[in-house]
């Protein structure tokens, strides 16, 4: 029963999104709306999507975090991501860097690398927590090491500001965050 009803699940969501690459997003509403409200994730995320594009909806920034919300409860990356956007940018929320933190590192936890870099930003300009160089250049040394240019150029700048012993434990950092999956690699 389990294994037919996730079929269904998976066989509604991939018509919806077909249709919603088609630009057909009634039909995308039509399909994923029965699938949000069972809880599937990937199916509330893109209902977010749809709420902050205004595709086939009403635009409704404060609706796509809702559905975000529901979404990354259920530890979904990029709901996770979007809603520190939200809170990062102040889109539908008020700006709130702890906040936008929170849920970037729950992103980053999962391996997300522009989550990651920007941490590291948020490390290195003092955003939402202290700033701290050596957890800067450690986020985004992770973030680098997964192809993102923009965190290389970040890693770069935090270092030409660092002692060469700073540099060192930061190194040891993400050796030890990457070894451990990526958890626990906060400033406490």
């Amino acid at each position: 029963m389990l294994l037919f009803s996730t079929e269904a699940w998976g066989a509604d969501f991939q018509k919806g999104l077909e249709a919603y690459n088609k630009k057909d997003y009634k039909t995308a509403l039509s399909e994923w709306e029965p699938l949000t409200e069972e809880g599937h994730a990937e199916a509330q995320f893109m209902l977010g999507m749809m709420y902050r594009n205004g595709r086939g909806v009403p635009q409704n920034s404060k609706t796509a975090a809702k559905w975000w919300i529901l979404a990354a409860q259920q530890g979904h990356v990029k709901a996770l991501y979007n809603l520190g956007q939200t809170y990062f940018l102040g889109i539908s929320a008020p700006k709130n860097y702890k906040i936008a933190l929170y849920w970037f590192t729950l992103a980053a936890q999962q391996g997300h690398a522009t989550a990651q870099n920007i941490l590291g930003g948020m490390y290195y300009e003092g955003r939402g927590v202290d700033k701290n160089l050596v957890y800067a250049y450690m986020w985004f040394d992770i973030a680098a090491s997964q192809g993102n240019k923009k965190a290389v150029q970040g890693r770069d700048r935090a270092a030409k500001r660092m002692s060469p012993a700073q540099i060192e434990k930061a190194q040891n950092l993400t050796d030890e965050c990457e070894k451990n999956k990526y958890k626990g690699c906060i400033d406490s």
